[in-house]
């Protein structure tokens, strides 16, 4: 090859090169990494009408959405629309799930039922496979002295859901955030006071309507939550569910830190509007 003809591949080269140098880092990486690491599964309380009149026809809708996962609500403890499944002990209910082609590792227990009979639920639980054990709520109390005490009770809990080979949880509502000792939010004295080893948190991301973000939580406390719930909101009515992606969440950051805080799995939860759950798991697969 002649010296000018080498000279001037060789000068386009590191003219290509140097490009390639300038190109933001971050165009590549958003076409090779997925935000989403966790499976996607949703909770079943959003169609719980359906789920108790046809758990099968339901549940296969679902997979055909791309749902990995579907989260149970106790029958026995939430009745209702789910007291049709009664009847079904848990190695039964397991077997429907699974033959509709989804998986189930988690269940909500309410507080009363945990209270009354946590021998027998965790038995239920072992039967159904399960690998978390959530708490649905009752931590929230009028004094500080009471949060304190429920928060003991759960921990006394949350070490026999231990030793029953499963990890315990507990699900926050806007009411741990809305309520206020000393200036913070009752959540914050619910991570002092839970023991991390006994029992770990489910993050619902409906309090972004109050001003707070999962992201903040999974930073501060990395390893304290197993799962979150999925909610998004309309930017000009906080008050009405829309396709995650569309509204006021900031997905990405959310994703960026749920690893640091120990997310195993997600649950999309649109409990006021069901028709968002075919495109929201759409978005999530998306990022």
């Amino acid at each position: 090859m002649k010296r000018r003809k080498f000279l001037t591949k060789s000068t386009m080269g590191m003219a290509s090169v140097g490009l390639l140098l300038q190109v933001p880092h971050s165009i590549f990486a958003a076409t090779t990494e997925k935000l989403v690491k966790q499976p996607i599964g949703f909770q079943s309380y959003v169609l719980r009408e359906d789920i108790g009149k046809d758990i099968t026809g339901t549940l296969k809708k679902m997979v055909d959405y791309g749902y990995e996962y579907v989260e149970m609500c106790s029958p026995l403890g939430y009745k209702g629309s789910f007291e049709p499944l009664v009847k079904h002990s848990g190695t039964e209910l397991k077997r429907i799930i699974e033959d509709c082609g989804i998986g189930c590792n988690s269940s909500h227990f309410t507080m009363n039922e945990m209270r009354t009979n946590l021998d027998e639920r965790i038995d239920f639980a072992n039967q159904m496979g399960l690998k978390h054990f959530v708490c649905s709520g009752g931590l929230d109390a009028p004094t500080l002295d009471e949060v304190k005490a429920k928060c003991e009770e759960m921990n006394i809990m949350g070490e026999k859901i231990k030793k029953g080979g499963m990890v315990a949880g507990y699900h926050n509502h806007t009411v741990e955030f809305e309520h206020e000792f000393e200036g913070k939010p009752e959540y914050e004295f619910l991570l002092e006071e839970l023991d991390p080893d006994l029992v770990k948190m489910q993050f619902q991301t409906a309090v972004i309507t109050l001003g707070y973000k999962g992201s903040t939580y999974f930073k501060k406390h990395p390893g304290r939550f197993i799962s979150a719930h999925l909610q998004d909101y309309d930017k000009n009515d906080t008050t009405k569910e829309i396709v995650l992606g569309q509204g006021i969440y900031d997905w990405p950051e959310f994703f960026k830190a749920s690893q640091e805080g120990g997310l195993e799995i997600v649950y999309v939860e649109m409990e006021s509007n069901p028709g968002t759950l075919r495109d929201s798991i759409t978005y999530l697969k998306s990022i």
